[in-house]
């Protein structure tokens, strides 16, 4: 069975999906003309200004809320646990195309974000709601809605795998990393236990709505991610004069792995797959999911709440996952090319440089990162069900994903991992389809916020 897995995952992520990826958030920045790259300075304004609007009004959730939010879902073991296997399996050049899909995916995730506000509704409790499945059907001809279900039910699934299972897989790899450090063994009585610690705080979290996910969110991420970009600075500082050799592996790999790897890897292809599928993996751009906790956010103007994505996008994968890279390539441990080993190599390279109880640390981060984005993911999945099944079906679906928490302590890692970038291809396939589609209506509104931007922008 996981041989099947594997193999259906790199038909997945084969030429078709890369190229759709590659070709379409080409054709929005050039559409947009790169805004991206201008619009960046602004985009920084923005997010620094949104520390200081947090008002929110009945079915809205503040600007900054909604980042965190998404930041949720997407800052987690993928940054951490994802980033350490993608260089096992691919090679140090894998970190140079996930660079690539991000600034790419800057402008993708920017046109699901604006779009997403562009096309987003009420639903029953007046909430706004949003995302590719509103976007397909309010955006685009009838007989194109089939993909509105297509993506909803994609990401039912993608829910409990992506923000599920591989996070709750990742948080039981600490501990049994911990249980290394300590001499005990963490069998599966501990796991599930674990597991059911998690399912008591997801459901907790979970009564309070759309909300209450932002209010966990609004508190565990902005104050995890800063201590773990310290602790990688830190990592950096220490062993600073190996910072050249470890962009020079990066570059040198992702055209040439066989002399970056000592030829265990060979193929620039597979480099630039695992590249590819785990940087959509971190950042969620093409996958459309973020928009779905943007879509509730307070803003003057579509575009405004843009830019936000836009930062996502920079912070996840530019920022976090390249200090994860170079972190694991200046710690100097020996690499295990061509196998997974998850979060064990990322633990190993801090332990390396700071000592075992650097473990203890980034287990308590991992966990409070996985927390975030179960519950970040716990939204958008909840929000596609909502979808296909009406709005009744919340706490039927917290109950489902409580379950798969459960589950997940008990796979093996590569399975979570291939079947979440499994999904994660399904689900691009309709959001990319829409967003080339409705780029015009993209155009028209990036020409009216630059028109008027003073009245639209920073209020």
């Amino acid at each position: 069975m996981e041989n099947i897995i594997e193999s259906v995952n790199r038909m997945i992520w084969g030429i078709p999906v890369l190229l759709l990826i590659l070709i379409v958030g080409l054709y929005l920045s050039f559409r947009t003309n790169f805004c991206q790259i201008r619009m960046f300075p602004l985009a920084v304004k923005k997010f620094f200004h949104s520390f200081q609007t947090k008002t929110e009004h009945v079915g809205e959730i503040s600007s900054y809320r909604a980042l965190c939010t998404a930041l949720a879902a997407t800052v987690g073991t993928g940054n951490i646990a994802g980033v350490a296997g993608a260089i096992a399996i691919g090679g140090p050049g894998v970190i140079f195309w996930m660079w690539v899909c991000a600034i790419l995916g800057m402008v993708t995730k920017f046109a699901e974000v604006t779009l997403a506000l562009r096309f987003r509704t009420k639903n029953d409790h007046g909430e706004f709601v949003g995302g590719p499945m509103y976007m397909i059907q309010l955006g685009l001809p009838k007989k194109y809605h089939f993909l509105s279900y297509l993506y909803a039910f994609f990401g039912v699934v993608a829910a409990f795998g992506v923000g599920n299972a591989a996070q709750v897989n990742a948080v039981v790899d600490c501990f049994k990393c911990i249980s290394g450090v300590l001499d005990h063994n963490f069998g599966v009585r501990e796991s599930v236990l674990l597991g059911a610690i998690i399912v008591l705080l997801l459901i907790r979290a979970f009564r309070g709505g759309a909300s209450g996910i932002g209010h966990w969110a609004e508190m565990l991420v902005p104050a995890a991610s800063v201590i773990y970009i310290l602790l990688t600075l830190g990592t950096l500082c220490l062993r600073w004069q190996y910072v050249p050799a470890a962009f020079e592996a990066i570059l040198l790999g992702a055209f040439t792995p066989r002399s970056a790897t000592c030829g265990v890897i060979s193929s620039v292809l597979l480099t630039l797959r695992v590249g590819a599928s785990r940087g959509v993996f971190t950042n969620e751009a093409g996958m459309g999911t973020a928009s779905i906790a943007h879509a509730g956010a307070v803003a003057s103007h579509p575009v405004e709440q843009g830019l936000m994505g836009m930062i996502e996008v920079f912070l996840d994968t530019i920022l976090i996952c390249t200090l994860t890279a170079l972190a694991i390539l200046c710690s100097r441990i020996a690499i295990p090319f061509g196998t997974d080993p998850g979060i064990t190599l990322t633990l190993h390279a801090f332990a390396t440089v700071y000592g075992d109880w650097a473990v203890f640390v980034i287990t308590a981060l991992v966990c409070i990162l996985a927390f975030a984005t179960i519950l970040g993911w716990g939204l958008y999945g909840a929000r596609c069900a909502q979808y296909l099944f009406g709005a009744r079906i919340w706490k039927r679906y917290v109950c489902i994903q409580a379950f798969i928490v459960l589950l997940g302590v008990l796979l093996k890692t590569s399975v979570i991992w291939n079947l979440a970038e499994i999904v994660n291809g399904l689900m691009a396939i309709p959001n990319l389809t829409a967003l080339i589609m409705l780029s015009p209506e993209l155009i028209h509104l990036v020409k009216e916020y630059r028109l008027n931007r003073k009245a639209y922008s920073l209020h």
